[in-house]
């Protein structure tokens, strides 16, 4: 069976899926809207966005195909790089380099995984470790510094946007990054729903079954890593769309441990747990440094141990608990 061919089937529940995302995007816009939100809390709710669709995207690998990667900053950096170059050297604007920059990801994500994926779990976990250490220092190369700009970065102009949008560029962008990140949640909705999923979920459950069926392993698995690491070059692209500016030290090896925290925080088998995920590991920290200067550490320590025991399905695990547990006890009662 020819796996790289294989269609991607639309998931039934995909017309619903999408009326409720754009009512819940909606409505949160209308709010923040009424409440007037200033440029810190659009901050943090960007952010969140951001590193929500960079977990999303180690989820498809984590969670459904059941590999390890401690190497998505790299992902990160080269979505970052490839808006910031296009956008700086160029002149493309950022609505066709963000898309660009994820594509470039899903090339690069797909290249690494064809021979990374052959590895044992161990060596692949080491291979993507090495990858998350090499590229920063990569992008301080001198042969490479007039792209990348080396040590120094690259700075970009703020986004213009048109119309009543044009003096609240913030707003904008927060909308722009919700907008994507709804597209990514229903895009990685849609592709699990699939007979593509599927053959994903017979890889990861019974591997040898399906190897005997024809059914090509590592080409599944390839794809995957390649989608996995489009959906965190999205992020980040949007990254730079936010801050307007990159440089090597803002992808260190930390980056890729806090987004494998949120995957497993979150959930690593849950599309919406990745927002929760990456809610924990940018509000936790403000709110330890806000408590403790000293020790801030020990308090994101502890609030994560506290995840681990109390919900070792992660957040949206115990969440989706709690609300079977809830309509059953109504269902019983009535």
């Amino acid at each position: 069976m020819n796996t790289l061919n294989t269609p991607f089937v639309a998931c039934p529940a995909a017309s619903t899926a999408w009326l409720r995302g754009a009512a819940t995007a909606a409505g949160l816009a209308l709010m923040a809207w009424s409440f007037g939100w200033q440029s810190y809390p659009l901050y943090v709710m960007t952010q969140v966005l951001i590193y929500g669709i960079a977990i999303m995207g180690l989820n498809l690998l984590t969670g459904y195909t059941g590999q390890i990667s401690l190497g998505h900053s790299a992902f990160f950096a080269i979505g970052a790089y490839a808006t910031a170059v296009l956008s700086h050297h160029l002149g493309w604007p950022l609505y066709v380099g963000v898309p660009t920059a994820a594509g470039l990801c899903f090339v690069a994500g797909f290249l690494f995984g064809f021979p990374a994926l052959r590895l044992p779990m161990l060596y692949l976990a080491l291979s993507t470790f090495a990858v998350a250490v090499v590229t920063p220092q990569a992008l301080k190369w001198k042969r490479i510094e007039w792209l990348t700009g080396g040590v120094q970065g690259i700075i970009l102009d703020k986004p213009a946007f048109p119309g009543m949008l044009a003096d609240r560029a913030d707003w904008a962008i927060m909308i722009s990054v919700a907008a994507c990140a709804l597209c990514a949640f229903l895009l990685a909705r849609r592709i699990l729903g699939s007979q593509f999923g599927r053959l994903v979920d017979a890889s990861r459950d019974q591997p040898l079954a399906a190897a005997a069926g024809g059914l090509n392993i590592t080409a599944i698995r390839t794809q995957m890593f390649g989608l996995s690491a489009a959906f965190t070059g999205l992020a980040g692209a949007l990254s730079v769309v936010v801050g307007q500016f990159v440089s090597p030290e803002s992808f260190p090896f930390l980056l890729s441990v806090s987004l494998l925290v949120g995957s497993f925080v979150g959930g690593v088998r849950s599309l919406w747990g990745a927002f929760l995920g990456a809610a924990f590991i940018v509000l936790t920290p403000n709110m330890a440094e806000s408590l403790s200067k000293s020790a801030p550490w020990l308090i994101f320590g502890s609030a994560l141990l506290a995840v681990v025991f109390l919900a070792p399905n992660g957040l949206s695990g115990l969440i989706t608990g709690l609300w079977r547990n809830r309509a059953n006890s109504s269902s019983n009662q009535s």
